[in-house]
């Protein structure tokens, strides 16, 4: 554990990632203070023991009150990246240590490489994060486990069918639950500055494979059917069509490419890193029931 006893900030508090980073340093005894646009309401209430801060990472003057005497803080950017540079420089001035939830923009397989402004704008932040002088630990979470749920559970609730690009394509889909443990790891313990840590799953599926592995878990077949890729992004709304755009040119690059795997999350937890399997059995009730959520997006 870390010898002081500041609190640890939390910028996403209420995202995927962030609310569960959340409730492991609290059991782990470390105090917690929450950074939200607005209170949440109480249906996304966070545990009582975690002090609640409004500010926005568009406003950094907002952040002043939020930043006072904390000890470490983990860094979920989820606003436009202009303000990033005056949100840092407050960063380096009220604290020394933080963790950043970026991406595998560095890592060397196709998945990875494709243009992708998500990934330009997470390594600008780490630049400004560097230049500062913070003491800083960068986390890089592949491909999401949970985003099958944003993709395949309509489908999958309405049938026996996904329609989807790209089936052969492999990734290594990362436990939400894992990524968020790893985190706390370096929230809460010493020795992890200047770590940069690539997450993923511990196997290469295909797509196909993942859809299969769905209906296992819910005891019954999905099929998975190609969708062409030009089918695939008509169906998107334009505001999504950057963020598709990316998807099916990273799905293309890899197809034939196992997917990049890495043993990062066992080496810092000190136990194997969840399965694909185990994240479906664990969430097939919100694929059966239309009436299950689950926080999706980004990661946060």
């Amino acid at each position: 554990m870390t010898s002081d006893h500041f609190p640890v900030l939390v910028t996403g508090a209420t995202g995927r990632v962030g609310r569960a980073v959340t409730g492991l340093l609290i059991d782990a005894s470390v105090p917690v203070r929450a950074l939200v646009r607005r209170h949440p309401d109480p249906a996304e209430a966070l545990p009582a023991e975690v002090e609640i801060v409004t500010g926005d990472l568009t406003v950094p003057d907002s952040l002043d009150k939020a930043l006072y005497g904390a000890g470490s803080v983990f860094l979920v950017w989820t606003a436009p990246p202009q303000t990033a540079p005056a949100v840092i420089d407050r960063l380096a001035r009220h604290t020394r240590r933080v963790v950043h939830l970026s991406a595998p923009h560095r890592t060397p397989h196709p998945f990875f490489q494709q243009p992708n402004p998500m990934a330009a704008m997470h390594a600008g932040i780490e630049r400004l994060i560097a230049a500062a002088g913070l003491e800083s630990t960068i986390v890089r979470p592949g491909m999401f486990a949970s985003n099958a749920l944003l993709w395949w559970a309509d489908a999958i609730r309405g049938g026996d069918v996904v329609r989807w690009p790209y089936g052969a394509a492999e990734t290594a889909p990362v436990d939400d639950r894992d990524v968020a443990e790893v985190v706390a790891r370096c929230l809460s313990e010493d020795g992890h500055a200047g770590s940069d840590y690539v997450l993923t799953g511990p196997e290469s599926l295909s797509q196909a494979d993942q859809v299969r592995i769905i209906g296992e878990a819910l005891g019954r077949p999905i099929t998975f059917e190609d969708l062409p890729p030009d089918d695939f992004r008509r169906r998107t709304p334009e505001a999504a069509r950057p963020a598709v755009d990316m998807l099916l040119a990273a799905w293309k690059a890899t197809t034939g490419h196992p997917a990049y795997v890495t043993s990062t999350v066992s080496e810092v937890l000190g136990r194997p890193a969840r399965t694909f399997r185990q994240w479906a059995t664990d969430h097939a009730t919100a694929f059966a029931d239309p009436d299950a959520r689950h926080p999706l997006g980004s990661g946060t």
